[in-house]
């Protein structure tokens, strides 16, 4: 059974620190390209960061930029992103997804691009 599997969220105080992990089970994620998104209630799901299925090439929303950090350990199966100088409005459920053979070019944010998704882990932000 090919899974993705989220772990790392948690309720966090404004201006901390969350490093989220998404796990690959029943499939290599050496040939996938693996996205990280978001959605918060009444929100549409939103595409935050992308790395490329060899880890040289990544791609962030203007809204993490500079704060999320994506990388990837594909001995371990696992991509990783790092979130710092967290805010409310981060509070969100966070997912990651891959999709094969990807860059992380334009459209690498939509989600029809992406073949396996997580079922997602809750990020709080509150003080």
């Amino acid at each position: 059974q090919l899974q993705l599997v989220e772990s790392g969220g948690g309720l966090v105080q404004p201006g901390g620190s969350l490093r989220l992990s998404c796990a690959a089970s029943g499939f290599s994620l050496d040939y996938y390209a693996i996205g990280w998104f978001r959605q918060a209630p009444g929100k549409e799901r939103e595409g935050l960061s992308c790395i490329s299925s060899s880890g040289g090439f990544t791609n962030d929303a203007d809204s993490v930029k500079g704060r999320f950090s994506i990388s990837r350990d594909n001995a371990k199966n696992t991509v990783y992103l790092q979130m710092n100088s967290l805010k409310p409005e981060d509070t969100a459920i966070y997912y990651c997804a891959a999709y094969r053979n990807g860059l992380c070019g334009g459209g690498w944010s939509l989600i029809r691009v992406y073949d396996y998704w997580g079922q997602g882990t809750q990020v709080t932000v509150s003080s």
